[in-house]
């Protein structure tokens, strides 16, 4: 069943944003009486469509019960990347649960973004990530930051680690093993060539754990999927 995320309820009409209704009319061709979920405030409801010929409506039937998540809030730095290698890292990071993703303007990003176009770029991003949350039923969607540096990053409690091409003997599976109960896990992908020897150094100085993910060299788009999926496994009970 399709679901999509609402702007806001009006009595037992849901509003949601215009491409949404395209998606409706055009992409899915839905009829009268074809039932949708919506998610409002991290709650989804089960919908029926009504006049899909004229101005589409979203009426509430029921709510449906919510399944908790367990686990830590996960909140991803990545540098930025190539249009392709972004948008597959930040759809592919959605499916797998992240909550926040900080872009990172790093040494060695080969993408540098002009002012002007931080806004549009952002609210693509968004989109990417809302469309992910859609496709795989989450009840929220994971929130882009404005980009960052790592020096103009707010002091993050929790676990923090970083993914280093240099550390050999501390492995990722033996950072998380030591953590129960942990609230946030943070973690710093570098660029294509990996972070500088600078600032790794910067992030070990304020907290984070250098980790090695194995004898393998990974492209840094498939970096994050590997680490989340740890995660994700780390989580089933």
């Amino acid at each position: 069943m399709q679901r999509y995320f609402a702007k806001q309820r009006k009595d037992d009409i849901f509003i949601l944003e215009k491409e949404d209704y395209h998606h409706i009319k055009t992409v899915m061709r839905f009829k009268d009486g074809e039932k949708v979920q919506v998610v409002l405030e991290n709650t989804p409801y089960l919908c029926c469509i009504e006049d899909v010929q004229k101005e589409v409506k979203i009426r509430l039937l029921s709510q449906i019960e919510k399944t908790e998540e367990i686990g830590p809030e996960i909140v991803l730095l990545l540098p930025l990347l190539k249009e392709q290698k972004m948008d597959f890292v930040l759809q592919k990071a959605t499916e797998l649960g992240v909550h926040k993703i900080v872009p990172v303007m790093t040494e060695r990003s080969i993408i540098k973004l002009k002012e002007e176009k931080v806004d549009k770029k952002i609210e693509r991003w968004t989109k990417i990530c809302k469309e992910a949350s859609e496709q795989s039923y989450r009840t929220d969607i994971p929130e882009i930051t404005e980009i960052m540096t790592y020096k103009s990053m707010p002091n993050w409690e929790g676990l923090k680690i970083v993914c280093s091409t240099t550390e050999k003997a501390k492995t990722i599976k033996s950072s998380l093993q030591k953590v129960t109960n942990c609230a946030r896990i943070v973690i710093a992908v570098g660029p294509e060539g990996g972070l500088s020897e600078k600032e790794e150094s910067y992030l070990t100085g304020i907290g984070f754990e250098a980790v090695t993910l194995g004898n393998r060299i990974m492209r840094v788009e498939t970096v994050p999927i590997f680490i989340l999926s740890i995660l994700n496994y780390e989580r089933m009970r």
